[in-house]
């Protein structure tokens, strides 16, 4: 307690921090909670579960009086991490009793603007944000801290001319904090434009590299998820995370662990805020283990006790991969990262590795039972039939439905439920207009709600995905191990 009165914490906050009994400060909020109790404009190097938000909570909590309207606003990528922020920050200011209000799309916007009216502080999205300054709902004027969380996550998502938006509207003579996973040449020319004599620090890690284990698989595409499935079954585990690049690719994942009697859950962006809420919130209090995502949950999302992480899609780049294994292998305990690769990832998987210097075994596939397939989306209430006319088997106590044993009445291509058999060639869902045999093959959407998504002109874009090619290469590895 006496260390965290020592970094010039206000007393109203202490008191809860004594309440909860935080014996010592985290690294980062050890080295920015001074400056930023000092009023300066602070560019911070973080990773998720770091503490970070405790540590702009408390410039946010002295600089914000009670009734003098807004006063702060906190900008995150996610609506996930605006409502963990609005949490926190409402945790850490009880005794002051600050008003605070999470904002973002995918929810009504007429109890938001009420809320605004009364509030003190904003966490949300810059979407939305944008939407509300738009209205002339919400003004900036007064604001005495600004805060950007993930701000890199932001600059990736295609937030930047928003934030550039934003930012022009919020009172000059403000307090400014960067709070970044990665240091990047795009947050450092984002620091340059608004931030005042700004001062860096960051943090190691929160990842033990000692206790992360790494492997791969380099598996025939028809097997991949027979793969999945074998390793969700046989190691031994704690909650569970398997990533997907696409929305389609998470809910098909999804569906199927479920059809082989494997719970599993799905969140990605095409979900409704309640949705996902629920869903985080079951996975959370460990009711269903295993949470098939895409990489919305990557990022920000503080989730304890996650064992290992599974690559069912090779990320695009290696800072995602980092992000993505960032997930496992924190405070102190084990974890196991798995890559399930075939075809379609060889050029993904290389180029991180090209760019990283990870150490990635390669292990042999193992032996694989055959499994249930089941092609489509089942309709989420009580038994009757799919999208495609086949019946399924109805809602699972964790929400989700498997659709097979049952014939589809749908596209041609879609014929029956099927099994997948090791070593055995079309018994995937049938074929493509092309004729060819076809696993689940699902085109890239971009994981954004709808209303913050750009096209490729700049312009906002309500389509629901942004489909776009993905590497057909055949090529294998060229070194054995990594």
């Amino acid at each position: 307690m006496e260390q965290f009165r020592q970094l010039g914490i206000t007393e109203p906050m202490l008191v809860t921090i004594q309440e909860h009994k935080f014996d010592k400060p985290s690294e980062i909020q050890a080295k920015s909670i001074p400056l930023i109790m000092e009023g300066k404009d602070v560019i911070a190097g973080a990773a998720t579960g770091s503490g970070k938000t405790l540590a702009f909570a408390a410039g946010i909590i002295k600089l914000c009086e009670k009734n003098d309207g807004l006063q702060a606003l906190v900008l995150t990528p996610t609506r996930e991490l605006a409502e963990q922020v609005m949490s926190v920050i409402q945790k850490f200011s009880r005794v002051k009793n600050l008003r605070i209000i999470p904002v973002y799309g995918g929810a009504s916007i007429n109890p938001q603007i009420e809320n605004l009216r009364k509030c003190e502080v904003v966490v949300g999205t810059p979407g939305r944000i944008l939407d509300h300054l738009k209205r002339g709902t919400i003004k900036l004027g007064k604001i005495k801290i600004l805060v950007l969380d993930e701000a890199d996550r932001m600059l990736d998502m295609g937030f930047q001319r928003d934030v550039d938006r934003i930012i022009g509207q919020c009172n000059p003579q403000r307090q400014t904090l960067l709070f970044s996973a990665t240091i990047s040449r795009d947050i450092i020319h984002l620091a340059k434009r608004y931030m005042i004599n700004p001062v860096e620090v960051s943090a190691e890690s929160y990842v033990d590299p000692s206790k992360l284990t790494q492997v791969y698989y380099d598996v025939d595409d028809k097997k991949k998820l027979s793969t999945l499935i074998h390793f969700l079954k046989n190691e031994t585990s704690d909650l569970i995370m398997v990533f997907c690049n696409t929305q389609r690719n998470t809910d098909f994942v999804a569906e199927n662990l479920n059809a082989n009697r494997v719970p599993a859950l799905a969140i990605h962006g095409g979900h409704s805020q309640e949705k996902r809420k629920n869903t985080m919130e079951l996975f959370c209090a460990k009711k269903c283990p295993v949470l098939v995502c895409t990489d919305v949950a990557a990022r920000g999302l503080d989730i304890k006790g996650v064992s290992h992480v599974y690559n069912y899609d090779a990320p695009k780049d290696s800072k995602e991969y980092i992000h993505r294994i960032g997930r496992t292998a924190r405070a102190g305990n084990e974890g196991k990262v798995i890559n399930i690769i075939s075809s379609r990832d060889y050029e993904n998987f290389q180029n991180i590795l090209n760019r990283e210097n990870f150490k990635i075994d390669k292990e042999e596939a193992p032996e694989t039972e055959r499994i249930v397939i089941s092609i489509g989306e089942p309709r989420g209430r009580g038994f009757g039939q799919n999208r495609f006319g086949g019946r399924g088997n109805g809602g699972n106590r964790y929400g989700g439905g498997s659709s097979r044993g049952g014939r589809s009445g749908g596209p041609r291509g879609f014929g029956r439920s099927s099994r997948e058999s090791s070593g055995s060639v079309g018994r995937f869902g049938g074929r493509s207009r092309y004729g060819n045999r076809i696993e689940h093959d699902h085109s890239n959407q971009d994981d954004r709600p709808r209303g913050e998504r750009r096209n490729r002109f700049g312009n906002r874009d309500n389509r629901s995905s942004n489909n776009s090619s993905r590497s057909n290469s055949n090529r294998r590895f060229s070194r054995g191990r990594y």
